[in-house]
């Protein structure tokens, strides 16, 4: 692990693998024991059913009542679990604590996935009262999860992870990278992660320092980050959330610090938060972060929020809530910054090699179906497909209509029956694009079944619908680029 100590000694991991393998404390060995009913009721954090099916005491309801079901369990009933693994050194680790007459979880260790461990502080909610340490190491929350569906999967040589906490985007990245490295300003952070890595038999560059510093003049095939990016005046209080940049900088720092990170068509993935100020087109704004970088860039909103409900759910996270100077202090802020609201989203870029690089920033609430990462790989695919086409490659190629494509209409009844007065064609997966489009679009989609090139098909549109087929041809170039670029219509290869 690169000179970083893990919480636990060599021997300790390999007896807390031991234990937890011969437990079956595992995602899927809890899912058996609980049934579906309990383990719906642990994901709303309702551990009742849990709680009646651990009443046997053996090493897995032992350990589900600690780590899952957040209660303090009876020393002897805990150190059989854990056995081989010796309740001194769990306790000198931090793995569980003393409280009361028995013993509790002291780090959050969560399964995950088939066969991961993650270990983490105990989340603010499990600790009613009890400040955040300033290093606070998170688990698996929302933005991890974000993170982890957006990321594009495709086998790498070479991957980095900047700020890796716990080290949950460095465990997936290293199904598909040859070599993985993971970066973060907090030491307490890496050994958290030298420990997850341990104890899922991985072997990980962990480096200290502040993103990308520890890597100057490295390149990687893929990056991801899941940064602190709360937007605010720039102190800094809990490191996983605050970067100590004021307002959105940090942002715009990973933009400008992309290019230097990334191999030839290398991929570099982060979410971040970005103000909406009033008077000024958030969009606009965010595109700025990228002139000049030479790079790919796809920039998806998912979220906004007002500013007071911005501050709520950041102190609430630390266990701050009750603390009305902290924010009245924030909010004032906001306000002198004309700050309307705080956009959140996933910043997809990459190094293409070409002149003229491609840029957009998009607003795709309430439309976006996770797990992103395919299609996000499959959006700079076609971007690659458009770039090497001329006017007339496009017109010599053939197309199929997407899979599953949804038509909605609104009409007006009228004299002479039913008029349409608009047409919306809906991608009821992945983006879930909406279009508007006009007759003749709708019937080049309709019949666009991969036989025909798009010329031949636009000839046989200009008879049906009594059109002049040049000017269909001419109009027709960009629209089906569009088409392309949001998937629509896929090219049909050779």
């Amino acid at each position: 692990m690169d000179g970083h100590d893990t919480l636990l000694s060599p021997a300790g991991i390999e007896a807390l693998r031991t234990a937890l393998v011969r437990a079956n404390f595992t995602a899927n060995g809890i899912a058996a024991r609980l049934g579906s009913q309990a383990t719906g009721g642990v994901a709303r954090n309702d551990f009742r059913a849990a709680l009646r099916a651990t009443t046997d005491g053996d090493p897995l309801a032992t350990l589900i009542r600690v780590f899952i079901c957040e209660q303090t369990e009876p020393e002897a009933a805990v150190t059989a679990a854990l056995a081989p693994l010796s309740i001194t050194e769990a306790l000198d680790a931090g793995l569980v604590e003393r409280h009361g007459d028995g013993l509790r979880m002291g780090l959050d260790l969560e399964p995950y996935g088939d066969d991961w461990w993650v270990l983490a502080d105990v989340p603010a909610s499990a600790r009613p009262g009890r400040p955040l340490h300033a290093e606070h190491v998170l688990g698996i929350g929302g933005a991890t999860q974000t993170m982890i569906g957006a990321a594009v999967r495709r086998p790498v040589e070479t991957a980095l992870d900047l700020g890796t906490g716990s080290g949950v985007q460095a465990l997936h990245l290293s199904t598909h990278a040859r070599r993985v490295t993971a970066t973060d300003v907090s030491r307490r952070a890496l050994r958290f992660a030298a420990t997850t890595a341990a104890l899922n038999g991985q072997d990980w560059e962990l480096l200290h320092g502040d993103l990308v510093a520890p890597v100057a003049g490295r390149r990687f095939d893929l990056v991801v980050s899941n940064p602190p990016f709360v937007v605010g005046p720039g102190t800094t209080t809990h490191v996983y959330r605050d970067s100590g940049r004021v307002g959105d900088a940090i942002g715009a720092e990973l933009a400008a610090a992309a290019p230097g990170l990334l191999t030839e068509g290398g991929t570099m993935q982060y979410l971040a938060n970005w103000v909406h100020v009033t008077g000024e087109d958030w969009g606009e704004r965010v595109a700025g972060w990228f002139a000049g970088t030479g790079l790919d860039a796809w920039v998806i909103q998912r979220e906004v929020a007002d500013p007071m409900a911005y501050v709520n759910l950041w102190l609430t996270d630390v266990g701050e809530a009750a603390d009305p100077q902290r924010m009245a202090d924030w909010l004032d802020w906001f306000d002198a910054h004309k700050v309307e609201a705080i956009g959140f989203g996933i910043v997809s870029l990459r190094r293409s090699g070409h002149d003229d690089p491609v840029l957009r920033v998009e607003d795709l609430r309430q439309r976006v179906q996770a797990p992103m990462g395919d299609r996000i790989a499959e959006w700079f695919d076609r971007q690659d497909w458009l770039r090497g086409r001329t006017t007339d490659g496009l017109l010599d190629a053939r197309y199929r209509a997407a899979d599953g494509l949804r038509l909605h209409q609104e009409a007006t009844m009228g004299d002479d029956g039913w008029g349409v007065d608009r047409q919306v064609l809906t991608m009821p997966h992945g983006l879930r694009w909406t279009e508007e489009i006009d007759p003749l679009v709708l019937a080049l989609v309709g019949g666009a079944d991969g036989r025909l090139p798009l010329r031949d098909q636009l000839a046989l549109l200009a008879v049906a619908h009594d059109a002049a087929v040049d000017e269909l041809t001419e109009a027709a170039g960009p629209i089906v680029a569009h088409l392309v670029e949001r998937g629509f219509v896929e090219p049909v290869q050779p």
